[in-house]
């Protein structure tokens, strides 16, 4: 929150530009990891107002859920249960964006490239909800040589912003 959110909530709050929070608190993500989905219908419906409407849409099948899925030297569940937790997570930011989006108004929001690469994440269950929307992403890779980019990075998202190896990170 410090190094990344905070300066974008300070500017849009100095600013009055409307800040919508869409993350799903950690605890409900962590549910889903150690337990899958099945264990958020036992969520109060208090604490189901932070999160996407039950029953979750996913497709395992999604690259960026497979890719998950495949990961080496982890036990069954967790590589089961993994890739759900990122679901619950997109689609919940998915879900707020679309409480909040206007039509006719721009909505910028700010996620992890894991949430949107390959048009994937959130931008699948946004264009679920509505294959209408026009979205745009943007991603940051870091590579040795900045001068060149690689054919499967160009797949990564509508605008690449490469920056050198070796600048400053926050994660």
């Amino acid at each position: 929150y410090e190094t990344d959110y905070k300066p974008l909530f300070e500017f849009a709050n100095s600013n009055k530009i409307p800040f919508i929070a869409t993350n799903i608190p950690r605890r409900y993500a962590s549910i889903v990891a150690k337990s899958g989905f099945d264990k958020l219908k036992d969520l109060s419906p208090d604490a189901k107002k932070y999160i996407a409407p039950l029953p979750i849409n996913y497709d395992k099948n999604i690259d960026c859920y497979k890719d998950m899925m495949s990961m080496k030297n982890m036990p069954a569940h967790v590589t089961e249960n993994l890739p759900k937790a990122q679901a619950i997570k997109d689609a919940t930011m998915a879900y707020f964006i679309l409480k909040n989006w206007q039509q006719g108004k721009l909505f910028l929001h700010y996620n992890g490239s894991y949430h949107s690469d390959r048009h994937q994440g959130i931008v699948w269950h946004l264009m679920v909800q509505n294959p209408k929307l026009k979205i745009l992403t943007i991603t940051t890779v870091s590579q040795k040589d900045i001068s060149t980019i690689s054919e499967e990075t160009k797949e990564l998202a509508d605008f690449i912003v490469v920056v050198p190896e070796d600048m400053t990170t926050t994660y």
